[in-house]
Parts: structure tokens; sequence; C-alpha cells
């Protein structure tokens, strides 16, 4: 048996939704409809035995005639829908069971054999038998299934063929004739069960909303005012403690003043600028480097030869040339973690603060309320030019060096200008999936500045969003999100070149685009979390 892992399961299960891209005659919906079922009806197997038997039926699915569908594509007989639709028969019982199995073989063999006559015309005549009376001509499935067909299904099959019209007078008669047009009032019903699953979504996501995503006011309030008294007295401490270190005026920042946090009041960002002399320094794209990363930046010393290191206050933080982010943030954990008297400044501020446990760097916890904690992140920045780049390193270790390009000010901008000129739910559709993906673990990847960009991505493709259609376009941000999981790449709606998943592990993005896969037939799971 195949040895079962969780890295198999996704790794068949991404196989699988890959291989449903390639069809062409096969419903695409059933499919995938299938295989979310499946993959969802074994999650609570137990055994180790039963999921090694599930993992190997699904890769010999993987593996079988569907596989050498497309390969086989292009034949002069068929063009390749015979071997789908040998395929389908086979494998028919193992998916439908054996009734289901025979009326598809009753519709996919009736399918056939108007296609078979439409192709062999122009080359081959139909054989006709000695009454002179089409007779069907026996698909090559007929005897390699026995393994997979049962005796029952085979009878039902035979008992159902002989009510088939065999008269090709009859059969191109009712192939011909003109469709007859459905009842309105099925059309009417059908629209009406769509409509009533849309508002109950709807209704569904504002509760959920109400319920789970908006802060109150009182609670922003207080948070917001404690970041201010932090920032004041870091402010002050600096000037008068390294009044030769060049800053500028430090501001806070992050979605709590862009009122765009959800859930709870806990986090915000205290942007630090440093001042660099324009003249010693300058920006090598990452794109531009050894290491091809959009997005990133080097920031090289220059003129080392007419300003000699230590002419700026920056050179101390120089490693191998290039002012490093790392060695600056380090400079200012010092300063944060271990100059300060914290406990002192909450006494008197009556909170609790204290430097964050590792592996946070650059971070104050405060306690500002008996049961509420506000996460203070220092986050050092630099503009050159018209380029704003913050100490926030690379996921990866060996790109450590590199600084950030700072694009959430700008997307956060331009998604509530959006939000703004027609009263739209874009910013609520976002809040909506940033408290999802904090409240599930499986989604805890995904970032604030990709969500933004799905959404942005779909503002160029929709223009109504209105609050009714709040229900219509967070499903259209979610498959949005699954088609960009599935492509391994987000550009960014400010700069294409940057892929926004470009730090995300291959398993990340297997593991984030089932999860979100598996909610897709019932979003509103989504919601349970």
């Amino acid at each position: 048996m195949a040895a079962w892992s969780r890295e198999a399961v996704l790794s068949l299960y991404r196989a699988l939704l890959r291989q449903g891209r390639g069809l062409r005659y096969t419903d695409r919906d059933f499919y995938l409809a299938f295989l979310r079922r499946e993959f969802r009806k074994n999650q609570g197997l137990q055994q180790l035995e039963d999921k090694e038997r599930q993992l190997e039926k699904g890769q010999a699915f993987l593996q079988s005639a569907m596989a050498g569908a497309g390969q086989r594509k292009g034949k002069k007989d068929d063009n390749g829908i015979g071997t789908a639709i040998d395929f389908v028969l086979s494998n028919a019982r193992l998916v439908l069971g054996v009734g289901g199995a025979a009326m598809l073989g009753i519709a996919t063999l009736a399918v056939k054999r108007m296609y078979d006559r439409a192709i062999s015309a122009p080359s081959s005549p139909t054989r006709l038998s000695q009454s002179g009376k089409r007779s069907w001509e026996e698909p090559n499935w007929l005897g390699s299934s026995s393994r997979l067909l049962a005796q029952d299904m085979k009878s039902n099959l035979s008992r159902s063929l002989q009510t088939l019209p065999t008269d090709p007078s009859a059969a191109d008669t009712d192939f011909f004739r003109p469709t007859k047009p459905k009842p309105s009032a099925k059309r009417s019903q059908a629209e009406l069960k769509k409509s009533r699953l849309r508002l109950s979504l709807q209704e569904k996501l504002f509760a959920y909303y109400r319920r789970k995503v908006a802060i109150p006011a009182e609670e922003q309030a207080r948070a917001k005012q404690a970041a201010v008294d932090i920032c004041a007295e870091l402010r002050s401490f600096l000037r008068a403690k390294l009044p030769d270190m060049p800053l500028r005026d430090m501001y806070l920042s992050g979605s709590l003043y862009d009122d765009l946090q959800v859930v709870t009041a806990d986090h915000i960002q205290l942007i630090v600028p440093l001042m660099l002399e324009q003249n010693l320094w300058s920006c090598i794209p990452g794109e531009e480097t050894i290491m091809n990363i959009p997005g990133f930046y080097l920031v090289r010393r220059e003129n080392p030869e007419y300003f000699p290191r230590g002419s700026s206050y920056w050179d101390r933080c120089v490693v191998g040339g290039y002012l490093s982010p790392r060695a600056v943030a380090d400079t200012f954990e010092k300063v944060v973690a271990g100059s300060i008297n914290w406990p002192a400044i909450g006494t008197l501020l009556d909170y609790v603060i204290r430097p964050a446990a590792p592996p946070a760097d650059l971070t104050l916890e405060v306690q500002y309320d008996p049961e509420r904690h506000l996460f203070i992140d220092f986050l050092p920045s630099l503009t050159l030019g018209d380029i704003i780049l913050v100490a926030k390193p690379h996921r990866l270790a060996q790109n450590d060096n590199l600084w950030r390009l700072s694009l959430r000010p700008a997307e956060t901008a331009r998604l509530r200008a959006l939000d703004q000129c027609d009263s739209g739910c874009r910013c609520l559709c976002l809040k909506i999936f940033k408290a999802i993906c904090k409240s599930n673990p499986a989604l805890g990847h995904l970032t604030a500045s990709q969500l933004t960009n799905v959404i942005l991505h779909l503002s160029q493709e929709e223009s109504d969003w209105s609050q009714d259609m709040l229900a219509d376009r967070f499903l259209q941000a979610l498959k949005g999100l699954i088609r960009y999981l599935e492509a391994g790449v987000l550009p960014s709606a400010l700069n294409p070149k940057v892929n926004l998943f470009s730090e995300l592990t291959p398993e990340e993005v297997d593991e984030l685009g089932y999860t979100l896969y598996s909610s897709l037939s019932e979003p509103e799971v989504l919601l349970q979390t």
C-alpha cells in the first residue's frame, strides 16, 4: 500500500485538480464536486490502514486512463473522445454505484454512437445489419471492464439498451428535432432557489460581521490612546539619550488606524523613519540582484572613497557594503528592550508594559485593560526618492539583508478610495476575510496585503460593489484566491512584478488551497470558526 502522509494527500489533491483542467467532455463542476466530497468523506478516517487504502485508490484513479486521454487526443477516428468515454464508463461503478453506472452507460453510449456516426461518415460507411438497420458499434470497454463492472450492472445495462431505438430515421429525427423550451415556472423556481441561497449567505455574512468581526469603538479608542502614550514616551527617551541618532518623527500606522482591524484591537505599528544622506546611499531592486526577488531592495553604501566609513551614523549597520535591516533592528532592540525602564513607565501610565517574548523582535506587549492586550511593533523605515522601505525581513534567512518595499499604505488608500466613490463593500469584504484567517489556524499564512490585492484585482473586473452584492463578491473573491493559489502566483495590484506568494512554501500553498477549496461548496463553514 502507499505510505500515508498529509503531504501525500495534499499532493494527490492538487494533482487531481490540475487533471480536471483538461476535461473537455466531462462536466467540470461534477468532477470537482466529486473530489471535494470524497476527500471530505475520508477526513474522519482513524485507522492507518484505511487511510492508506483510500490514498492508493486516489493514486490509481489519477494514473488510470484519464491520464492518457489528453495524450491520445488527435486520432483520426475518435479525436480522443472515445478514450474519455471509455474511462468514464470503466470507472462509473466506482464513482456512482451500480444503478448510477447503468444510467450513465446508457446516456454515454448514445452520445458515442451519434459522435461515431458524425466522424465516420466521410471516411467509412456505417455498418448495416442484415435487416438494413444500423447496428451499435461495439465499444472497446466491453471487453476490458469485467474487473470493474459487476454482473448486475451488465444485466441492467443490456436490458436498458434493448429499449433504445435502432432505427436511423428515428434516431436522426430525435436528434435534429428542436428541443421544447422549458416551462418558465421551472426556470423561475431555479432562479428563486438561487436567490434564496444568495440571500442566506448574505445574511450570514452580515451576522458574522456584527458578531465576530466588528470591534467596539470604545475598545479601538482605548487601544489607540495606549499606543499614542507609548509613542510619546519612546520619542522623549530617544531624543534625550540618543540625540545624535538621525531620525524623523515617529508615527503610528497599521490596520487599527485604517479601521481595518478585526476581532480585537490588539496590534499596531510604530514607524521609525531613518534619515539617510542621499549622496551616500542608493537602492538596488531585488530583481536586479543575484537573488532575483521583486518587492525587495538592497541599500548600498556609495562613494566610500570620498566619504569613508563613519561619515554616516548608519555606517555602523553596514554589512558587506550594504545597510542591513537586521543590524538596524538589533540597534533599536537594544534600546527598546534593554535601555528603557518600561515597568516604571507603565506604572506612570497605569499600564503593564513589557517586551514581547521571542521570536517577536522589536515588539512591546501593553496590557491597558485587565482583559485587553496591545502589541506594538517597532518598524524602522527609510525613504530614498519615491521608494519607501521597511526593515521587515524576508522569511528566508539567506535573504535577511533585503529591505521590503512598503506597499500597504498605497494598497489601503486605493481600497478606501474605491469604496468612498461608490459606497462599496470592499473594506467590509476584506475585514470578513481577515477575521476568517485570524480565527482559522490553517489560513494563518494569508496576510492582509494578499487579501487586499485579491479584492483590488476583483474590483478591476466587477464594478458593482453595493452592499447588496456582498455575498456574490465574497464568493468571487474566494474563487479568485483559490485560483491564485493553484497558480502559485498573486501579482501585486500596484506592482505586477511582485509575487505576493513568493515567501510561501509549496506545502503551505497546498494546505491553504486545500482548506479553501474544501469550503467552496459550503462557504458558511468558514464563518463557523
